[in-house]
């Protein structure tokens, strides 16, 4: 027995020298393991193919040579490769072939996913002296007619590389030798491909198409190559080399990048980064770590045993009054010295390995409560806002929101509240007239029509299609009603019930992919992605004949449902739902400040400044579609009459109004707001003040303190502020390394009390400064301000916030903590809503274009 050679590369070709798309993982046909294809890199499933062999059929020097008819039929429906392009809209074959003449026709089978002569997904065939694919699409017929041709002539007997590519947009091209020969449209999608179709080489799988000649490469993509990709696979040749070893270089920027950058981040950057740089070492930046500090080189590249840094940490020396490094970490900064120190950026910014350096997606997310409300609401019909705020637990706020999907766990409450709450909303529904959007019977049958009645229903509901088991399971409940003597509406009744407390109702439950690679997530996962990040709400009707017919794999359309669905009502809902969460607006709710303190306060005031943030939002980021920084310095408000006295200005009238504060010194922006400066607490804390601006505006991270260090902070008195109390921290040995860069963020805010309101001396007549200075995360020297309206400009000018309310929006859309796999996309997410004017239809419009909205799986 031989074992042959010849790849079939399916998907992607983990080839170093060609094009890498997805996933990762090839495959040999093995004729010492039972005629089958097998994968060679370790992980996934094998696609077996039947190979029906004569004795003129045979390998050689890693080429399949077929002289006689000859069948290789995948034992199963090549369900991975046809699953895969349907999602994407997009597929190329690959392959280099030697024919045996030109003369073969029919079109003769070289490469096909076809079930007999005239039914097919796809085929690569020869006819005569001329190559022809057919490429079934919902404007093609079963047989892929029209097809795309090569010119007559233009099949040689020679060995020939071969590429047929179609992308998104339908556009169809032959490459023979890395050369364009032929071009066409397949208009329509791939939502029709029959998903029971067999891959066969050298054939059709009736035995009746034979193709005669040598196959030395196979490779079935589910993405478009495009030409520079065809030309460097045709450089590479049609023997696939393995995979070259990395060089030291590489593995060192690979450490680099997955252990030694989040470990500096964690363990080493709070004291030695540009700003604070002790010791006169900065390891933030590649130049000045490799240039050393006070005590001279600390990095010997290569030389791990002679580093200062590596012999401080192995001996626990460092990092000074924290936790040393464990073991797993030595090691990784040891081989990473040792392989020569790669810096793979130019400066390691801390926030972005917060949560680790891996991919951080997420496969399933349970509704919150407002989105439960919301999708009952649109998929129903039914208003379940008090009952499901009563008997649902509340969503708790994880890394800043109550989205987070790792916290939206599910306990034995959630599952008798949505039990109760579905009961409560068949109750309120009229279940014959919603029964009839589904279907023109109103019969109790247990045939083929309840089958069709309950597919077409559960698609409404579960926000996608049915599969075979969940039909079976969901006209069951109609035959079980049926045998009881029932009728059409209880069946309905009890099977509306059911789903509306399945799982793929309560959760956004999506096809799982195949963890090697990154996918383009089906139609319909990406119509209920869509509604959730800009509605909060299910996909309406639009959406899902949208994913019916294939438009959401076209980029124009759609760029034109993202923009109908802004529009829309939903969108504005959705965008208060994020800044509430954002400045965690319910906090207000909760505020019960000191009466002997504040004697003029009134608890209302807190709903009337909620009601400020949302306004003023709405009116900056909608009415006037302004960049999303200029929240930092607008300068109005809305007030009532009872805020605006409490802010010193004069009342117009009643109700909230818009008031001009152009002149008021003090006012004017986001943070002279009293919802946000009363993340201060009664004391108008400069930590908590300060933390914030660093954590939600500028993106910093600061390390819990030390356990010893006494954080009760002192109270003001006479002769000492609460920023005189901050530079007391500051100055102090201990203390200062941190609060140095989040306190004097809030100096410019020292004016405003515990709920808000201005003064220009304390309670023991100490004088109010608000001059300062910003310390953006990644600089060595602060920007000084003069006053709180200096501040506002300062913040809304930074490119620095204008990342960070990208990061945000970001983080909210997707409903998860960002990861260092995510950056690449964010800074391409930036991008491209900055350069249509940084507003939040522009943002959201990036982020759902984005690969961490249109693909799905393991990235990099």
């Amino acid at each position: 027995m031989l074992l042959t050679t010849l790849s079939l590369f399916l998907i992607d070709t983990a080839n170093a020298q060609r094009v890498s798309s997805h996933l990762q993982a090839f495959y040999t046909f093995d004729e010492g393991h039972g005629d089958t294809v097998r994968d060679r890199s370790g992980v996934g499933r094998p696609l077996d193919l039947k190979i029906t062999r004569t004795n003129t059929a045979d390998w050689k020097d890693g080429v399949l040579v077929v002289r006689t008819p000859t069948s290789l039929i995948s034992a199963t429906p090549a369900t991975k490769i046809i699953d895969s392009i349907k999602r994407s809209g997009e597929i190329t074959i690959e392959a280099w072939i030697k024919p045996a003449s030109d003369s073969q026709a029919g079109p003769a089978r070289l490469i096909s996913l076809s079930s007999d002569t005239s039914q097919r997904n796809v085929t690569l065939g020869q006819d005569k002296d001329l190559w022809d694919v057919r490429l079934r699409s919902t404007k093609t017929d079963r047989n892929g007619l029209p097809s795309t041709a090569s010119p007559r002539k233009s099949l040689l007997t020679t060995l020939t590389h071969i590429v047929f590519t179609r992308d998104r947009k339908g556009t169809a091209r032959i490459y023979l030798d890395a050369k364009k020969v032929a071009s066409g449209e397949v208009a329509g999608d791939f939502g029709n491909w029959d998903v029971k179709h067999r891959l066969t080489l050298a054939n059709e799988v009736t035995g009746d198409r034979p193709w005669l000649g040598e196959l030395h490469l196979v490779a079935i993509y589910d993405s478009a190559l495009a030409e520079k990709d065809v030309q460097q696979n045709f450089a590479a040749g049609s023997k696939p080399s393995p995979p070259k070893p990395q060089s030291l270089a590489a593995v060192s920027a690979s450490l680099f990048d997955h252990d030694v950058a989040p470990l500096f981040a964690k363990h080493c950057l709070e004291c030695h980064d540009s700003a604070i740089k002790k010791g006169e070492l900065d390891l933030s930046r590649k130049t000045t770590a490799l240039a050393g500090g006070e005590s001279g080189q600390v990095i010997v590249p290569g030389n791990a045993a002679d580093s200062l840094l590596y012999q401080s940490v192995s001996s626990n020396e460092m990092p000074k009054d924290r936790e040393p490094l464990s073991n797993e970490e030595k090691v990784a900064l040891k081989k990473w010295i040792d392989s020569g120190a790669v810096y793979s950026v130019d400066r390691i910014d801390p926030v972005i390995y917060m949560h680790g350096g891996g991919s951080g997606d997420v496969w399933i997310q349970r509704l919150t409560v407002t989105e439960y409300i919301t999708t009952v609401r649109s998929a129903v019909g039914v208003d379940i806002a008090k009952e499901a705020h009563e008997f649902l637990p509340p969503d708790l706020r994880a890394d800043g929101f109550r989205n987070t999907a790792y916290n939206l766990s599910v306990d034995l409450k959630h599952v008798e509240a949505y039990a109760r709450l579905a009961e409560i909303t068949v109750q309120r529904m009229d279940v014959m007239k919603f029964a009839a959007r589904f279907s023109k019977s109103s019969k109790l049958s247990t045939d083929d029509t309840m089958r069709d009645h309950v597919a077409a229903m559960g698609k409404w509901l579960f926000r996608g299609p049915l599969n075979e088991r969940e039909i079976n399971a969901y006209s069951g409940i109609a035959t079980t009603v049926a045998s009881a003597g029932g009728d059409f509406n209880q069946a309905m009744t009890y099977m509306i019930e059911a789903m509306l407390q399945s799982p793929r109702f309560i959760y956004r439950i999506e096809r799982q992919y195949d963890a090697r690679g990154s996918h383009a997530v089906d139609g319909y996962d990406l119509a209920s992605r869509l509604s959730y990040i800009l509605w909060g709400a299910p996909p309406d009707e639009d959406l899902l004949k949208a994913a019916d017919r294939g438009d959401l794999q076209d980029a124009a359309k759609l760029k034109a449902q993202v923009k109908r669905m802004l529009n829309a009502p939903l969108a504005k809902d959705r965008s208060a739902e994020f800044v509430s969460e954002w400045l965690n607006l319910a906090r207000l709710q909760n505020m019960r400040p000191d009466a002997k303190r504040f004697p003029n306060w009134d608890a209302k005031l807190a709903d009337d400044m909620r009601d400020e943030t949302l306004a003023y939002f709405d009116d900056v980021v909608w009415n006037q579609n302004r960049p999303l920084s200029d929240l930092l310095d607008a300068q109005f408000t809305y007030a009532t009459p009872e805020l605006a006295r409490h802010y010193g200005l004069k009342p117009m009238g009643t109700g909230l109004l818009r008031y001009d504060v152009s002149s008021v010194p003090d006012r004017g922006g986001l943070l002279t707001q009293g919802s946000v400066l009363t993340v201060g607490g009664d004391g108008a804390s400069m930590v908590s003040r300060g933390l914030f601006v660093l954590d939600d505006l500028l993106r910093g991270t600061i390390n819990a303190p030390p356990p010893c260090v006494n954080t009760t902070p002192p109270p003001t008195k006479a002769g000492l502020t609460q920023r005189g109390i901050a530079e007391q921290r500051i100055a102090d040995v201990k203390c200062g390394v941190c609060h140095i860069r989040f306190e004097p963020l809030a100096f410019g805010l020292e004016k405003f009390d515990g709920v808000g309101a201005s003064h220009e001396q304390d309670q023991f007549g100490n004088k109010l400064r608000d001059d300062g200075e910003v310390l953006f995360p990644g600089d060595a020297k602060p920007v000084k301000y003069q006053s709180s309206a200096e501040l506002m400009k300062v913040l809304s000018d930074s490119d620095r916030v204008r990342e960070s309310l990208t990061w945000k929006v970001t983080q909210f859309a997707l409903g998860r903590p960002l990861t260092a796999a995510d950056a690449p996309m964010l800074a391409d997410i930036h991008k491209s809503a900055q350069s249509a004017g940084g507003t939040y239809p522009s943002l959201m419009t990036a982020i759902v274009l984005s690969d961490l909205v249109q693909k799905s799986g393991r990235r990099k």
